[in-house]
């Protein structure tokens, strides 16, 4: 377990370092090449950053993410999120490269690594994956799913109160694309582009409903899975979750801002970062006895060992 932990730290730290040293390259060296002449091997760290930088750093946001949720959420929890997230996200971005539908006409340039079918590079389902997680998992603390109450029992939520849950995951998931889709199709060095422009900073009002869509239907299918065995988080087990949301609204803010964008960046605190802190901040923050580290219980099963005593947590090993 403590190799698990250094290793998503280590990750974690990797993939928030990779996106500012990205945003030094794009944002610092290619207006001011001059940069480079005062960096021992300037040009060979330059070269490897524009080549690698964009997969580095969402191959180490996957790989925190994916520790994490094997540890807060279990081997059965995680797969079940993460599998249907990268399939589905990965089916709407090979549709709309190649049909514009659902998100419009637009296709990828280099800088993302190797192209799934020529359309659409391996590491955009991925960030679908870490991103959707952390969201998903922040709405559903926000409005009380997975929290114990004071009793330590499991409340049993309608499907209204989980409906709300993916409506705001998917929610917080798009308005992390309000900031960063204009930024990176209008950048120095773009990753992808726009046949037809939209109105909205170069984006059609189509793409935010795809995102809206794709996001639902994963989170969907994760909560019809998760009803049985629902994990049980406290605030401090959602640290990471809130960390990859800012970390990653912060870097698409500096290249939006940068771009003299500031709309989007807008809209994206008022509908992304004010309710994922909210969720964040409202979650649970009691530790039970019955979770040491990590657990998931049913819905009709309590926290708090019974007679004979039985905890029902699952530690992972």
């Amino acid at each position: 377990m403590k190799q698990l932990v250094t290793a998503e730290r280590f990750c974690l730290i990797g993939h928030l370092g990779a996106m500012a040293f990205g945003l030094a390259g794009l944002l610092l060296v290619m207006p001011h090449p001059e940069f480079l002449s005062l960096l021992p091997a300037g040009q060979t760290l330059f070269q490897w950053s524009m080549a690698g930088g964009g997969v580095i750093y969402i191959l180490l946001g996957t790989i925190a993410v994916a520790v994490y949720a094997y540890r807060m959420l279990g081997l059965r929890n995680w797969l079940v999120f993460m599998l249907p997230a990268i399939l589905i996200s990965l089916s709407s971005e090979l549709l709309g490269t190649g049909t514009g539908f659902p998100f419009g006409d637009y296709s990828y340039l280099s800088g993302l690594g190797y192209k799934i079918a020529g359309l659409v590079p391996f590491t955009i389902p991925l960030s679908w994956f870490y991103l959707g997680l952390a969201s998903y998992l922040l709405a559903r603390a926000g409005l009380g799913i997975g929290q114990v109450n004071a009793a330590g029992e499991l409340p049993k939520f309608g499907w209204l109160r989980q409906i709300v849950a993916i409506a705001l995951g998917a929610l917080l998931l798009t308005s992390w694309d309000f900031v960063l889709d204009p930024a990176m199709s209008q950048t120095a060095m773009p990753f992808w582009y726009w046949h037809q422009p939209g109105a909205f900073f170069g984006m059609p009002y189509q793409n935010f409903a795809g995102w809206m869509g794709t996001g639902a239907v994963f989170m969907t299918v994760a909560a019809l899975f998760w009803r049985t065995r629902q994990p049980v988080l406290q605030r401090s087990q959602l640290n990471l979750p809130i960390a990859i949301y800012l970390g990653n609204f912060v870097f698409a803010t500096v290249m939006s801002l940068a771009a003299g964008i500031w709309i989007p960046v807008v809209l994206g605190v008022v509908l992304g970062v004010v309710p994922a802190v909210i969720c964040w901040r409202t979650s649970q923050t009691a530790d039970l006895e019955a979770i040491s580290v990590t657990g998931f219980v049913s819905e009709t099963e309590s926290l708090k060992p019974k007679q004979p005593p039985a905890a029902v947590g699952v530690s992972a090993k």
